[in-house]
């Protein structure tokens, strides 16, 4: 009898340590749709504490983050963005793209998706472009000073 699980490409992205020979194989896999979710990347900067099952925080200084634009960090291993739509104003989504799980990065007033093109407004996250349906996730947001803090 075998109870092995079915090997999924979530569990091939998580396992990473790939050769790059194979890496580009492993991404045309997780463009497949013959499964529920792919997963992937991580979010960079901050320094976080927590975990992703939520109420964890980051910090990130808000001189990093430019007017208009938006930052990767992350909580714990959650990935985030956080972004600066007009000056002093700052918002935080979660960075799992709502259609498949992969990790959303900034690009300007947006947020795009690697995996699947996806596109995200970073005011707002609400989705541009699909194939998601879905807006990101927002999180919360406070600045203090030159400090903004974001809790899931």
């Amino acid at each position: 009898m075998n109870d092995a699980t079915p090997l999924t490409r979530r569990t091939l992205v998580h396992i990473g340590g790939v050769t790059a020979a194979g890496a580009g194989a492993l991404l045309l896999a997780a463009c497949t749709s013959d499964g529920p979710s792919d997963a992937g990347g991580s979010g960079s900067g901050g320094s976080g504490s927590g975990g992703s099952g939520g109420g964890g925080t980051t910090t990130v200084a808000l001189s990093s983050i430019p007017v208009g634009g938006a930052v990767s960090a992350s909580i714990g291993s959650a990935p985030v963005v956080v972004s600066q739509p007009t000056a002093g104003k700052v918002v935080a989504f979660s960075a799992v793209c709502t259609h498949q799980g992969c990790t959303v990065a900034p690009q300007g007033k947006e947020f795009d998706c690697p995996c699947h093109g996806s596109r995200f407004d970073a005011a707002t996250g609400d989705v541009l472009n699909g194939p998601a349906r879905d807006p990101l996730p927002k999180l919360m947001a406070t600045v203090s000073g030159d400090t903004v803090t974001v809790t899931s």
